[in-house]
């Protein structure tokens, strides 16, 4: 009891635990990376430090940091449009196929989590961080000597930097659908105008490339929309992680000047899916290409590219592009759940009085006093 009421030691300045420093942006693009990269894709925005702060504003939540830095996005000015670029050009630092042991330019395995060990870290932080930096410094002299960071596999004068595409060896065998006749001479611009079923093949691709990866990843993986019977999954023929250059055109002599570049992740994927009386005569081709290191996405968008080809022109080809166009907005569904959160009094009190209505309606008149034929 004594200590219950004892008067409580005022907390000085000097004793009380500072609160730890706030992480800065290049130490969130270095040590959380995939994060960060997350967030420029679902916002459509290439802009890394601006992403790791949005990412640092929302402790780590990747839909509210997508949000920020779209709103971000909406106040800036338009000053130009990039030339468009041939997806031959990314210079990889990263690149493997499924459906070639010895692709033509070689195998480029990278960096990646696709071959560390599944479990969990427990080495004391001092120890982790020396291990760490030592990691950094030795991709950083491999990066200086080679010009990549990861030995690639395979002896180095066998891989090219820019590789050409799985596809082109497909097309020269005739084993692969030929070039759908779209009529998209220009790409669809999403964020100018309203995407519903039925726009070109350019707006779904924008929406999936600024998709939720688990909606996304959801709507390919564990949707309905595969043909029945047909469990065979698709083959990524090609994925590549890079550097794409952004070019504009010269303001005085017209010519075209590369300014920059961006790093995204492309994956081509092949399946054949036959329809009903007819013989698997192509292999059906899939693409998908976002910002940033995420694989798992851009292999999502290549499945789900394969399926919105092969129902093109049937009757389930509205409801698969209304999925695809209106259920896989990370802001856009997220803001459905954040806004049960605001204030539905009223909305709520008259559901709550029909609910008390009809209960009451069902269980009858109540009596309020002695019912005539009692007795006392």
């Amino acid at each position: 009891m004594s200590t219950m009421n004892a008067p409580a030691t005022p907390v000085t300045s000097a004793s009380a635990p500072s609160a730890p420093a706030a992480p800065r942006p290049d130490q969130l693009t270095e040590r959380l990376g995939l994060g960060v990269d997350r967030v420029m894709a679902e916002s459509g925005l290439w802009a890394p430090r601006l992403a790791a702060r949005a990412f640092r504003q929302a402790r780590g939540d990747v839909t509210r940091a997508a949000q920020l830095l779209r709103t971000h996005r909406t106040s800036l000015p338009r000053l130009g449009r990039s030339l468009p670029v041939r997806a031959g050009e990314l210079r990889v630092v990263r690149r493997i196929s499924s459906a070639f042991r010895n692709p033509p330019g070689g195998q480029v395995l990278g960096r990646t989590l696709d071959y560390v060990g599944r479990l969990l870290d427990l080495l004391p932080e001092e120890e982790g961080r020396q291990r760490s930096v030592r990691a950094s410094e030795s991709a950083q002299e491999h990066h200086d000597h080679h010009g990549h960071e990861h030995p690639p596999h395979g002896r180095e004068d066998e891989v090219e930097r820019a590789p050409g595409h799985v596809l082109s060896v497909f097309r020269e065998m005739d084993i692969v659908a030929p070039p759908g006749d779209h009529d998209d001479p220009e790409p669809y611009d999403i964020t100018r105008h309203p995407a519903r079923p039925g726009v070109p093949r350019s707006a779904l691709l924008q929406t999936m490339a600024r998709a939720d990866t688990g909606a996304l990843l959801y709507l390919w993986y564990g949707s309905e929309w595969k043909p029945a019977g047909q469990e065979v999954h698709e083959v990524p023929g090609e994925l590549r992680h890079g550097f794409l250059p952004v070019r504009v055109e010269h303001p005085h002599t017209g010519r075209p000047v590369t300014v920059g570049d961006v790093r995204v992740s492309e994956v081509v994927s092949f399946h054949s899916l036959t329809r009903a009386g007819e013989l698997p005569r192509h292999l059906d081709v899939g693409y998908g290409m976002c910002f940033g290191h995420n694989e798992r996405k851009a292999i999502s968008m290549a499945g789900v590219d394969i399926l919105l080809g092969h129902h093109e022109g049937t009757e389930r080809a509205a409801g698969l592009q209304h999925d695809v166009l209106l259920t896989l907005d990370g802001p856009d569904i997220t803001g459905y759940a954040e806004h049960q959160k605001l204030p539905h009094h009223a909305e709520y009190r008259s559901v709550l009085e029909r609910a008390t209505a009809a209960a009451a309606h069902q269980a009858g008149p109540r009596r309020t006093g002695p019912h005539p034929g009692d007795t006392a």
